[in-house]
């Protein structure tokens, strides 16, 4: 194959990478669930397969949450993209994010770090690009309430709940104290829930005897939704258990709240000023600017509208999957979780392996949905499958077995099992860091 990160030299055009004659070029857009599950179930395939994606790593976002909350550190839950190279030999990757799709010349635009822009040609193009946070049009809060989408956005909020624990310890103002020792988290999705749960018990448990003037289990936390219950995915019942999990761990629920305003003081919700220094924005979700560049339908989420092989009826051979796509199935749109990612890439790698060897595409895609999980701390968790809904503390040990055996590598597993088990015995947390910012040279 021939590669792409060679020496750039001057000139009016991007070069463009062909592709090996006689093989078919793969090009998938994004490392996350959907876009390995797609590589992997092209293994066998005689196509060229690149992987593109701006970071080097793959995150087991299920697990970013504890990454915030100083549990785990950002090693335990992601694995670099490039070892797959070394277990599939079809597959390259590459290190480049993505400026422009040009369906008609079936060419991608490219920008490679420390290398410039590059054109990669392809036969098959998957866009498994993923989602990042919305705001509903106010996108002047990313400012003050950052997401959880990325290990950077994971260990900035990390950063900024311990610093706000320091910082009330460092005031004798009494109000500021209490600012800094105010959490509030809008939106009370699966993240939201577990966020709030996990920094209970930070406070609680991890952070107790830790300081002199101040006790962070007297921390109040907040968590804001505009619907009418948290977790709408889950049975009313399942919502209801929760919400009064979270009551015990001292998480203050408001259900039918719209936030307004935030700024560096807090937020402004159903007309009423909330003072915080700490606000986590866990409400919408949006997805990657990669999509508008196939000028296709999208809904209010910026998610393709596709068909039912995943693909785009305006472009041969595209795909959108995960995250970047919406579908729905008997009436009811497929969720955005991880396990409809992983069947929705693992389906569209089967569908370009037959239409390579020249067999039909086979059937539509379907969902199989294996069931709903959330955790809301020590524990606790909740399960719908089907008709099956579960909680308490049997359904917490499944979690916590599931999401082990789904870690990307080995080592993952090990790290996270050998972290939870310490974490679980003592109440410590052994990523309580404050990153550094730069410092001034000195003169």
């Amino acid at each position: 194959m021939t590669t792409v990160l060679t020496k750039s030299f001057p000139q009016e055009k991007p070069p463009v990478t062909k592709a090996v004659p006689g093989k078919k070029r793969v090009l998938i857009v994004g490392g996350g669930f959907a876009g390995i599950a797609a590589a992997r179930a092209l293994k066998r395939a005689d196509v060229e397969i690149t992987l593109i994606d701006r970071r080097n790593h793959h995150i087991f976002q299920p697990l970013l949450y504890q990454v915030a909350t100083a549990v785990l550190a950002p090693s335990e839950i992601a694995a670099p993209i490039r070892q797959l190279e070394a277990k599939q030999k079809n597959l390259s990757v590459l290190l480049a994010e993505v400026k422009g799709i040009n369906p008609g010349t079936r060419t991608v635009d490219v920008d490679c770090p420390g290398i410039g822009p590059r054109k990669l040609e392809y036969d098959f193009l998957v866009i498994a690009a993923g989602m990042r946070p919305s705001y509903f049009g106010h996108d002047e809060f990313a400012r003050f309430a950052p997401g959880l989408k990325s290990l950077n956005d994971a260990e900035a909020i990390r950063a900024k709940i311990l610093s706000a624990f320091e910082l009330a310890e460092s005031t004798d103002d009494e109000k500021e104290r209490a600012r800094q020792m105010t959490f509030v988290l809008v939106g009370a999705g699966p993240t939201g829930v577990e966020l709030a749960a996990s920094i209970a018990q930070l406070a609680s448990v991890t952070l107790r005897n830790n300081y002199r003037k101040i006790d962070p289990a007297k921390s109040r936390i907040l968590l804001l939704d505009g619907g009418a219950r948290i977790l709408p995915t889950f049975a009313e019942t399942l919502s209801r258990k929760a919400t009064r999990r979270l009551a015990k761990l001292g998480v203050e629920v408001s259900t039918g709240v719209k936030v307004e305003k935030v700024d560096d003081q807090g937020v402004i919700a159903a007309g009423a000023r909330i003072p915080s220094a700490t606000v986590l924005w866990t409400a919408g979700v949006s997805a990657s600017p990669v999509v508008k560049m196939l000028g296709t339908k999208m809904d209010r989420a910026g998610r393709a509208f596709v068909g039912a092989f995943m693909d785009i009826p305006e472009a041969l051979n595209v795909f959108v999957v995960g995250d970047a796509a919406t579908i729905s199935q008997d009436g009811h749109p497929v969720p955005g979780v991880a396990q409809a990612a992983i069947q929705q890439g693992r389906f569209v790698g089967h569908v370009i392996a037959n239409r390579v060897r020249g067999r039909k595409d086979g059937r539509p895609f379907r969902y199989r949905n294996k069931g709903n999980m959330a955790v809301v701390g020590k524990n606790f968790a909740i399960l719908e499958s089907g008709h099956l809904r579960s909680s308490g503390f049997l359904t917490w040990l499944v979690w916590a077995a599931l999401h082990v055996l789904a870690l990307p590598q080995l080592q993952n597993r090990f790290r996270v099992q050998t972290q939870w088990f310490w974490s679980y015995l003592s109440g410590q947390r052994s990523s309580r860091l404050i990153s550094e910012g730069p410092r001034p040279p000195a003169s």
